[in-house]
């Protein structure tokens, strides 16, 4: 079966909600230091544009937690495949993803790192997929909601592809 992309938000849009969030987070965390923990491999991409928009000092730590492997729907087990670097004792934590769509990995994973002793923890996604949700999940900064469609680009991949894009598109089966 082949698929083809569909440009769902582009790169303009993206870029200007980015810079919105940036500016509200700024204004949120003034006067602190603001350690975000990006969701690898996806959050990548946000966490660097969305960094290069944030006003307060920030410091930066990567976590790889999975629960897709080369499906299109979560498979509902979630490991963690690469954990923190750093502790997270007193430091407000932003927790930066790509996408939340059914909550189950955010929901295994906000609270492991609330137990780790932060100030604060809050959650960023530039995607949400409210629809899709089968647990509860706070989301503080969410960049676009969107209905519940196959998305790639900005990080978003479909088996390891179009990860690359620079905007935000609907995979079309055909």
């Amino acid at each position: 079966m082949a698929e083809r992309v569909q440009v769902m938000l582009t790169e303009e849009q993206v870029d200007a909600r980015i810079r919105e969030l940036g500016e509200q987070i700024s204004r949120d965390y003034a006067g602190k230091t603001l350690h975000l923990v990006c969701v690898l491999k996806g959050g990548v991409f946000y966490l660097c544009e969305l960094a290069k928009r944030i006003t307060v000092p920030v410091t930066i730590d990567f976590m790889s937690v999975s629960s897709y492997g080369a499906a299109t729907k979560s498979s509902g087990v979630v490991k963690i495949v690469k954990d923190l670097d750093q502790p997270l004792i007193d430091r407000d934590v932003l927790v930066v993803e790509d996408i939340v769509d059914s909550g189950r990995t955010l929901s295994y994973l906000l609270p492991l790192l609330k137990d780790r002793g932060p100030a604060s923890v809050k959650l960023t996604t530039l995607l949400d997929k409210p629809e899709r949700r089968e647990t509860d999940v706070k989301v503080d900064y969410t960049g676009f909601e969107i209905p519940d469609k196959f998305v790639v680009g900005y990080g978003l991949d479909y088996d390891q592809k179009y990860r690359n894009l620079p905007y935000i598109g609907e995979i079309v089966f055909e």
